[in-house]
């Protein structure tokens, strides 16, 4: 039993991820918290059965929820979770979870959480009961002390790398310290702001658009694995086609690139921040200090050359205060969109009825200036559904009964646990609602930026996957897109690398591409 026991305690805190999913397996290492348990327990013999009965166990399972979060969240989501920043939004996940994904799912999830941890600490008190037990023996006291003390000199001291060491397993205590240090780290500073890059020239002329609109189109999750896997390259080759006829039967061209996002699986407001500033904002602590400050916007930059500018925001649920620094004309969030078909999923509103909303309110509107419209997708935010179904009639997406019930009930709901084939179904729904769009807008003046703000989660992207995202412009003026190609943008809709730098870098190389050069 006393075998079994320490089995036991090592697996819980050694176990690793199965990529791509929340599930663990076994992973033949040894911990250290478990050498260091041992240790106390023989030190401490005399108080050791009280300590396996109501303090180690509690501290165990601790530990363990640690571990699993430590292995779980990079295998899925690509990034470490911070508590600091990222606890905030918590609720607002669980609420696109709970619309996003049936009852029953949800009610089993949170009673299978409850088993496991009464299951876990049940199996920790007793195999913590079973080695306190033997540790009231000299002889067993004496061989594990003795084995613990030599494992965590193995693991703490230099001196013994000549020897052949045992694998051992990230400490789960880790994972609390560095939560912690975190929380240190914006103490330590006093909420003094982090060091941020020059803002970039926004004194460009716009002269090259001619008054052209400008939509810049964020696409969610659109990441470079779209092309780089295989599986998925095929899986969405004919919406590709599709979209690429769509831009040269209107008279247009594409050009494609690569840029790097400064975010990964989430967090897309970095990527909208570092873009629209041209400033690169790598986490939420750079986020607040930019936004606190007084720099420069490509928004602002385009109203001073005669642009109205609007964010369409079919996305936000809540107030949304930041959008004052961008200095948007206005901001249609859900209530000023006003639709009233059937939600799809958390996110609700199908990007196609956005557009076609936008145009009702801005775009169709006799005698006004350039628009410059910023829009940051939803349907193919996490977790990729369900996908609404995309309306070849433009205007039945504006009708009530436009999409029905029945749209909802047929679309698929996502597979938490295997996210690939509800990702390529939205990725491929973007795609054709981006043909339609250009299609139905074909001989307008019109210029189209579109890029993905970060790649996928790691459970969809992979392990090693790169911050790179595609962004593709889509105008007919042979100027703007000779000065685009000479900072390494291609035709078609393809991407090549070497890419066109970080996401921040492409805005000068976006204004200089709007501006006449004299």
């Amino acid at each position: 039993m006393l075998a079994a026991a320490l089995l036991l305690l090592n697996a819980s805190l050694t176990f690793g991820n199965v990529w791509p999913t929340p599930k663990i397996r076994w992973e033949p290492s040894v911990s250290v918290e478990l050498a260091v348990c041992v240790l106390l327990l023989a030190v401490a013999h005399h108080r050791a059965e009280r300590l396996a009965r109501r303090v180690l166990p509690v501290l165990w399972v601790l530990l363990v929820a640690g571990h699993y979060l430590d292995v779980t969240i990079p295998g899925l989501y690509g990034r470490d979770f911070n508590l600091y920043w990222d606890s905030r939004h918590l609720g607002n996940v669980a609420a696109m979870l709970a619309r996003a994904v049936p009852a029953w799912q949800i009610v089993a999830a949170v009673a299978g959480l409850v088993i496991v941890i009464i299951a876990a600490y049940l199996l920790a008190w007793l195999a913590l009961r079973h080695l306190a037990a033997a540790l009231q023996h000299r002889r067993p006291r004496l061989v594990l002390g003795t084995a613990a003390a030599l494992v965590v000199a193995l693991f703490v001291t230099p001196l013994f790398a000549s020897f052949t060491r045992p694998a051992f397993a990230d400490p789960a205590i880790g994972a609390y310290l560095r939560q912690v240090r975190y929380v240190v780290a914006m103490a330590a500073t006093g909420g003094a702001a982090p060091m941020l890059g020059e803002s970039p020239d926004f004194g460009a002329d716009l002269r090259d658009l001619d008054g052209a609109d400008v939509m810049l189109v964020f696409l969610e999750s659109y990441g470079a694995v779209t092309f780089d896997h295989p599986a998925f390259a095929e899986t969405l080759a004919a919406s590709r086609r599709n979209l690429e006829a769509a831009v040269t039967d209107g008279g247009r061209e594409v050009l494609s690139a690569y840029v790097e996002s400064p975010t990964f699986g989430a967090s897309s407001w970095l990527a909208h921040l570092s873009l629209l500033t041209g400033v690169k904002v790598t986490d939420q602590y750079e986020y607040t200090a930019l936004m606190a400050s007084s720099r420069d916007t490509l928004v602002k930059a385009f109203a001073r050359g005669g642009y109205r500018t609007a964010a369409l925001m079919p996305g936000m649920r809540q107030p949304w205060p930041e959008g004052a620094f961008y200095g948007f004309d206005v901001i249609y969030g859900r209530d000023l969109l006003a639709y009233q078909g059937p939600e799809f999923g958390w996110w609700g509103i199908p990007d196609q009825f956005a557009l076609a909303r936008l145009d009702a309110l801005e775009r169709s509107a006799p005698s006004r200036p350039p628009l410059l419209a910023v829009f940051p997708t939803s349907t193919s935010h996490a977790p990729f559904g369900p996908v609404p179904p995309f309306l070849p009639e433009w205007s039945r997406a504006l009708q009530a009964d436009g999409y029905r019930q029945e749209d909802v009930a047929n679309a698929a709901v996502p597979e938490l646990t295997n996210l690939a084939p509800s990702y390529l179904r939205a990725i491929a729904y973007s795609y054709d609602t981006l043909a339609g769009y250009v299609r139905a807008h074909a001989g307008e003046n019109l210029v189209m930026v579109v890029l993905g703000d970060h790649q996928p989660p790691a459970a969809v992207s992979g392990r090693a996957a790169t911050h790179d995202v595609p962004v593709h412009v889509i105008a007919s003026r042979d100027g703007m897109l000779g000065r685009l190609r000479a900072h390494g943008f291609r035709s078609g809709l393809v991407p090549e690398r070497p890419g066109a730098g970080e996401m921040h870098a492409l805005v000068p190389m976006l204004m200089s591409a709007f501006s006449v050069r004299e």
